[in-house]
């Protein structure tokens, strides 16, 4: 499913929604303290882009909260609003599914990105 369930996601909602993680990470650099934010922002694209045969392991420390309070105010609620209506649509039919949950895994990343790690599984 890993293959063949990307190139649908890709085609179906995973280009729009790595373009959105893209474009944030493109935002969040235009500043020097924006860098890092930006960096995870790429991270995070490529599981957008392409999410089947990868899981989020969330952890992190002071640091990471504090990016994550300023990420949701400024950037994280839209990706997640987006995300979970996709997700909803999707959802609707029984085709859709497991591109939905897909999504509400995207959503639930958008949150609290930092600290997340991408872990690939077989």
């Amino acid at each position: 499913m890993g293959c063949l369930g990307n190139i649908i996601w890709f085609v179906c909602g995973g280009l729009w929604q790595g373009l959105s993680w893209t474009l944030a990470g493109i935002l969040w650099s235009i500043t020097i303290v924006g860098i890092p934010i930006g960096r995870q922002c790429f991270k995070m694209a490529s599981l957008a882009f392409f999410p089947f045969g990868k899981d989020v392991e969330y952890g992190g420390g002071t640091l990471s909260v504090i990016a994550n309070v300023f990420w949701l105010i400024l950037s994280g609620i839209p990706l997640a609003v987006v995300a979970t209506v996709n997700g909803l649509l999707l959802c609707c039919t029984i085709i859709g599914i497991p591109f939905g949950l897909q999504c509400f895994k995207i959503a639930k990343l958008a949150l609290c990105p930092f600290g997340a790690r991408i872990i690939y599984t077989v």
